[in-house]
């Protein structure tokens, strides 16, 4: 089958300090993969090097997505091919509610113009289906929220987008376990053959709700190990420091 997401000897580096030092690797359709490592491993620069955050300059390698050579593409014009990206720190923009705000976002990737009753209606229907009220939408946008509003609002972003792939950059950081439940039943409802999920994550216990197809281990700028959900039992037992390259 041909990848989603292909990886092919990525170099990054910010502030001419190389961050990324060589990865490659395939993300398939219908399928679900973990990416986890020790702080300053260089996960999250992946995700916004995928996203095309244009702080991470890239050095050498490509990264293509359903066939197309995305390595120098505008964040904007990602999106529109299908990637969202999950913030481990989502911003607080006060004054723009988060209807109005998922409303300008849905119609610029969708290429659309839908009312705004009726995007109404689409948000209350998938705010509900993740126990979300529907006076949350009306709130301004993560302005107030609880860190685990915050990442509740992610996924219910990613739910109404609908991209082909979800980076999820350390969503569960800091949830109770109530937040990771409704975290991952929305991964659960988003993911079908027609999508791939990727997770950023230092912690097993999300991943118990999730299973993951695969999972990469990332240190030093570089994936030293991969495998199965089995491996995410082994770093649980043994730390990072057992895992050989």
């Amino acid at each position: 089958m041909k990848p989603l997401l292909e990886i092919k000897d990525l170099h990054v580096e910010v502030e001419g300090k190389e961050i990324i030092k060589g990865i490659s690797l395939k993300l398939e359709l219908g399928k679900v993969y973990a990416l986890m490592g020790p702080n300053g491993s260089g996960k999250s620069t992946l995700a916004n090097v995928l996203m095309g955050n244009p702080k991470y300059k890239i050095t050498k390698g490509e990264i293509f997505f359903n066939g197309k050579n995305i390595t120098n593409l505008e964040p904007d014009k990602r999106a529109k091919l299908g990637i969202f990206l999950s913030f481990q720190y989502p911003s607080e923009i006060s004054g723009v509610s988060f209807l109005n705000f998922l409303k300008e976002s849905y119609n610029s990737v969708k290429d659309t113009k839908i009312p705004v009753l009726e995007f109404k209606k689409i948000l209350e229907k998938k705010a509900e289906s993740l126990d979300m009220k529907k006076e949350f939408t009306l709130r301004h946008l993560n302005e107030g929220f609880s860190g685990g509003e915050k990442k509740k609002a992610e996924i219910l972003q990613m739910s109404v987008l609908d991209p082909k792939l979800a980076i999820l950059d350390e969503t569960d950081s800091g949830l109770d376990i109530d937040a990771i439940k409704i975290v991952a039943k929305g991964v659960k409802t988003f993911m079908k053959n027609d999508k791939c999920v990727f997770i950023i994550t230092h912690y097993k216990r999300i991943l118990e709700h999730i299973k993951p197809d695969r999972v990469f281990v990332m240190s030093q700028g570089k994936i030293i190990s991969e495998g199965g959900v089995e491996l995410v039992d082994k770093l649980e037992k043994e730390g990072y420091n057992g895992i050989k390259i």
